[in-house]
């Protein structure tokens, strides 16, 4: 009776206890969709700083964690901070949430984080399910591109690197250019009205004196004289070279219209000042024109451009001026320089050489910087580039200057960095290979052509991929002071295998003629035909007279059959120990079959499998030499072999 009085009142709470908890979860539900909705708006409106506020707001109360994140990791890359948003991507996948790009993007930013083997990976399982044809041909484009990361960083250090800490900020700094002894540079410090798209302040251009010390410059910082607006972006100051001429980008006030609105402007030197900026003729009115650089004879102006008929996102072009200051018709440069990425961030080096920043072109991060070289893009490698964004390269004379960064370790959004060339000559290594293969009964070994090469680092590990050309022929890049092996399989072969070193292969500078030189290397890979039954000598296997342990040299022999074992992991072998005549047959039998049970033991030892082994001694009783007379014929008799005895399907 007593329990019967209980249970009302424990079931009206438990009611209670439920309407309450439903209550919550109505109410925080109702919570998350008013955020997430505010920041749709915002993230509509391209202000997606405020929109990465109000889905994070959402986060912790939605039910649909894998969108969330997924917004917020758009959000990030959009406004140009693509390694922030890596693990918002991850959140997202490992939510299932079912976006594709998604899973295109959420690789390019683990490789803006400088994770470049799992971004490798990602981005190959990726391609293999892709259903979007643009997403998929931009993912074959991105993977081509990851897999020669191995060269960029194999290339040497021709820059030394020191960051500007005296004159960055909390704030972004970015597109060094220098006039007389003042660097003039964009940024978005100081007190005013803050820019949407990612929180900082809009851009002006500002100048400091120029000094022989990075670490003293930046004392006196002041904005650049009758240029900045209050309520627009500039940025990217270039002159002609006497000074006289100045043209800078110009635009977006911070709204989604405003996205285009970028233009090139010039302006004029005179007596008391710079003239009112005008716009250039140049200007396409439905494109994004900026990063504008005068060669040094002031006579072309190569800038980016978003317009149509380009070949991506934006493309590098150029415009000669005449001698009445009017401007030709812009000029794509091409496919040679362009790509269906986004080029940008030109500059002119005193001798002439075009540097531009590109994301299409292979790289170590999002953005990387290159100088076109005999008309084709070279990636400038370590350490001016990084896995993060690398641009807006100004070099005051052949030997040193300026150019922008975001990586990691930096004070701000972007920072200025100054860096110096170095003297030292350097070498790229080369391995090239001829793939051949050798059947049983042939004469002569046929070349392998359309046949996959990997290259492999000491610890086995793959690190590249190739393809043998219709004469069989392959070649990888190599680090220097590094050992390697290159491989190839076929079916019913022997996996080939075969080591390459670096190791003291390096010239002396004095041998060195150019500032770049190539070694280049030679191997040889023969896949021959597995055939079962057939014995194969194993050379230089000894043993000590009348004893069966593995010596240290026959130890050295047996390891290149657990390697063949290991490579070919589908064969059983018997390993036979033979003798020579002398002896009785009994004592034979026994010492062989020792013999070959203490090379087994060995191989076993090794991590191969014991069902794979065999150990058989056959004492005297299968001479290679019969009727053997001297110690070479005898010497030859006493051999260690394998056979493959099975092959799994």
């Amino acid at each position: 009776m007593h329990n019967m009085l209980r249970q009302k009142p424990l079931a009206r709470q438990l009611q209670q206890t439920g309407f309450i908890a439903l209550l919550v979860l109505l109410l925080s539900s109702c919570g998350a969709s008013q955020y997430l909705s505010k920041g749709d708006k915002r993230f509509g409106q391209e202000e997606y700083e405020r929109a990465i506020q109000f889905y994070m707001q959402a986060l912790g109360k939605a039910n649909n964690a894998g969108e969330v994140n997924y917004k917020i990791a758009e959000a990030y890359r959009r406004s140009n901070r693509l390694a922030a948003a890596e693990p918002y991507y991850k959140a997202a996948i490992d939510a299932s949430y079912r976006k594709e790009d998604a899973y295109f993007y959420y690789p390019l930013a683990l490789k803006a984080n400088g994770k470049y083997e799992e971004a490798l990976r990602r981005m190959g399982e990726y391609v293999k399910v892709a259903n979007s044809p643009q997403l998929r041909s931009m993912a074959l484009r991105e993977l081509e591109n990851m897999q020669q990361l191995n060269e960029i960083l194999g290339q040497g250090e021709r820059f030394k690197v020191q960051s500007l800490e005296a004159l960055n900020t909390d704030a972004s700094e970015f597109g060094p250019y220098v006039q007389g002894n003042e660097l003039i540079f964009a940024s978005t410090r100081g007190p005013g009205k803050e820019y949407l798209g990612n929180g900082e302040g809009f851009l002006d251009i500002y100048t400091t004196t120029l000094t022989d010390s990075a670490a003293e410059m930046g004392g006196a910082v002041h904005k650049y004289e009758s240029i900045n607006s209050e309520d627009l972006h500039e940025a990217f100051a270039t002159f002609t070279n006497d000074g006289s001429v100045m043209v800078f980008a110009r635009g977006n006030e911070g709204t989604k219209k405003g996205r285009e609105n970028v233009d090139l402007f010039v302006t004029y030197r005179r007596a008391n000042g710079w003239t009112e900026p005008k716009e250039l003729s140049i200007n396409d009115p439905e494109a994004w024109d900026s990063s504008p650089a005068f060669t040094p004879d002031g006579k072309t102006l190569y800038f980016s451009s978003s317009r149509k008929g380009g070949l991506g996102g934006t493309d590098i072009y150029k415009s000669t001026l005449d001698d009445n200051g009017r401007f030709s018709k812009p000029e794509n440069l091409g496919p040679e320089i362009n790509t269906s990425g986004n080029e940008s961030f030109v500059s002119v080096g005193p001798d002439g050489t075009v540097y531009i920043a590109s994301d299409g072109l292979p790289g170590l991060g999002n953005l990387d910087l290159f100088r076109i070289e005999n008309g084709r893009p070279v990636n400038l490698g370590k350490p001016v580039n990084s896995p993060g964004d690398d641009f807006g390269m100004y070099f005051v004379n052949e030997q040193f200057g300026f150019f922008s960064s975001n990586r990691e370790g930096g004070k701000g959004g972007d920072d200025l960095y100054r860096f110096v060339r170095s003297d030292r000559k350097l070498v790229k290594f080369f391995v090239d290979g001829t793939l051949y293969q050798l059947r049983e009964g042939a004469r002569q070994r046929t070349l392998v052509p359309n046949n996959t090469v990997i290259l492999q680092d000491a610890t086995g590990k793959q690190i590249a991929m190739a393809s043998t050309d219709a004469e069989g022929k392959f070649s990888f890049p190599l680090d220097s002071a590094s050992t390697y092996s290159v491989v190839a399989e076929k079916p019913n072969y022997f996996t080939a295998r075969q080591r390459v070193t670096t190791e003291g292969k390096m010239p002396a500078q004095s041998e060195l003629k150019d500032p770049m030189n190539e070694v280049r290397l030679t191997t040889t890979l023969v896949l021959n035909e597995i055939v079962k039954e057939k014995p194969i000598v194993l050379e230089n296997i000894f043993y000590d007279f009348d004893k069966a342990n593995i010596r240290p040299d026959a130890a050295v022999e047996l390891d290149k059959l657990v390697q063949i074992l290991i490579d070919n992991p589908a064969i059983s072998i018997e390993l036979s120990s033979h003798t020579d005549s002398r002896g009785s047959d009994i004592y034979n039998v026994d010492l062989s079959q020792r013999r070959a049970e203490s090379a087994v033991e060995y191989i076993i030892s090794k991590g191969i499998d014991r069902a794979r082994i065999t150990a058989k001694g056959y004492g005297e009783s299968r001479p290679v030499v019969k009727n053997a007379k001297t110690e070479e014929q005898h010497q030859r008799n006493r051999r260690t072999e394998f056979k493959v005895v099975r092959i799994q399907e």
